[in-house]
């Protein structure tokens, strides 16, 4: 009996040692119980406490203050002398390529892994009429006893905030290539997001532009732009803005053009070209900007990347196309069956159709598409005033005047004079036209 009571009093102490540890160590982690030590936590904020504010832009809509954008390419688009002609204007002021003012001119960090500064990046910015006074190339890094090191972009970041700190008007960082801030494997996304984040918290606790230069990946011609960027697609990911270039080897055509961005429009381009100059006694490459070009980057580039067999069997395709419907609309299975005929595929006469501008209709409830050139013809003047439609005796009947194009409509023993009321297509189906016939 003592022995069983002798236990009941030792578990009632051990409940209470453990009651009392508890408590001691609930109060020890409330607020101020030691202010002495700190303690890891997660921070909070109320919505109604941030102030919102507008995204500042460098170039409107091309490229935004503090954060990262990308420019890729394949080689041979003149991806550095396009960087450095956007230094040139972020360094004298003026106009951007597409008319817009750089209404904020300021200093420009360049970075380059690839090209020597005096005798390729200086030159290109001469030709480019850049203010080589705001322009800081970054050649290399001290250590703790004074000796030049190369910098590293994937290791030096922080020591570059500090320079950083140090510049009251930096307003755009290059980095070329970009994948060199990753230390690791470029195609992991972990690796690359733990890197670029970094890159990504300095450009916007400093409301710098970083342009991250890239190339497209081998043998992805023809694919969604953004998914050509080299390397893990957390680069795409992290980036506000993803700008391609493009070329066209036999023209020399260029083109820059918008292929991603959450922040801004992600269609549209602008044309350049490349010319030699001479500055100072010294030859070096500039860009000459051209026109805008409207469009998705995929289609813009697709445009300038074709190959000599590609665009002669499209321009053979947009002359045989428009021959077909140059006396009105024609039904798309007609088209199938004499493109098929001519040795066209479908898929050029899509290409082909897209050229042109071809509209493409919806006929009735079951009669499927037609595709018509966009300027008015003799048969569109005819169908304007679709609505009514007089029956002849005859039992067969064809709607909207000359009826090219159209299918007979029977009306069994109608008279000659009666009205009978007709829809347009559009107002028979709502329907989208079907994939594979368009």
């Amino acid at each position: 009996m003592t022995d069983h009571l002798a236990e009941l009093d030792l578990d009632r102490a051990v409940d209470a040692g453990r009651v009392k540890a508890a408590r001691e160590a609930f109060f020890a982690r409330a607020p101020g119980a030691n202010d002495t030590q700190a303690r890891p936590a997660v921070t909070i904020t109320r919505a109604s406490n941030v102030v919102p504010e507008a995204i500042r832009w460098l170039w409107p809509d091309w490229l935004p203050e503090g954060k990262l954008t990308l420019l890729a390419g394949s080689p041979g688009t003149g991806k550095t002398t396009l960087a450095l002609a956007l230094t040139a204007t972020v360094t004298r002021g003026g106009a951007w390529p597409d008319g817009s003012a750089c209404n904020r001119p300021g200093d420009v960090l360049i970075w380059s892994g690839e090209d020597n500064p005096a005798d390729t990046i200086v030159p290109r910015l001469m030709a480019a009429g850049a203010d080589l006074d705001r322009v800081h190339i970054i050649t290399g890094r001290t250590d703790e006893n004074g000796e030049l090191l190369p910098f590293d972009p994937a290791a030096d970041m922080p020591l570059l905030a500090e320079r950083l700190s140090d510049m009251s008007d930096a307003q755009l960082l290059i980095l070329d290539p970009i994948v060199s801030a990753v230390s690791g494997d470029a195609h992991r996304v972990n690796d690359v997001r733990r890197n670029l984040q970094s890159l990504v918290d300095m450009a916007s606790a400093h409301r710098c532009c970083v342009l991250g230069i890239s190339h497209f990946a081998k043998g992805t011609k023809g694919s969604s732009p953004a998914e050509r960027v080299i390397g893990s697609q957390a680069f795409v990911a992290l980036a506000r803005m993803v700008l391609v270039a493009g070329k066209d080897e036999a023209a020399e055509r260029r083109i820059l053009a918008r292929a991603k961005s959450n922040i801004a429009p992600d269609d549209g381009g602008v044309a350049y070209s490349l010319e030699m100059t001479e500055t100072d006694g010294i030859t070096a490459s500039r860009v000459v900007w051209g026109a805008l070009i409207d469009g998705s980057a995929r289609d813009i580039l697709g445009d300038v990347e074709r190959d000599d067999e590609e665009r002669t069997g499209l321009d053979d395709a947009c002359e045989f196309l428009a021959s077909l419907l140059s006396d009105g609309p024609v039904r798309t299975k007609v088209l199938k069956a004499d493109a098929d005929g001519a040795g066209f595929n479908w898929k050029m006469m899509q290409r082909a159709a897209s050229k042109l501008g071809v509209e493409k209709r919806k006929v009735g409830m079951k009669e499927g598409w037609e595709w018509a050139l966009a300027k008015e013809t003799a048969h569109e003047e005819d169908t304007k005033n679709p609505t009514l439609y007089t029956v002849s005796p005859s039992g067969s009947h064809v709607p909207f005047g000359s009826g090219k194009g159209l299918r007979a409509v029977d009306f069994g023993d109608s008279h000659e004079g009666d009205i009978a009321k007709g829809v347009s297509p559009s107002e028979n189906s709502s329907d989208s036209e079907p994939g594979g016939d368009v």
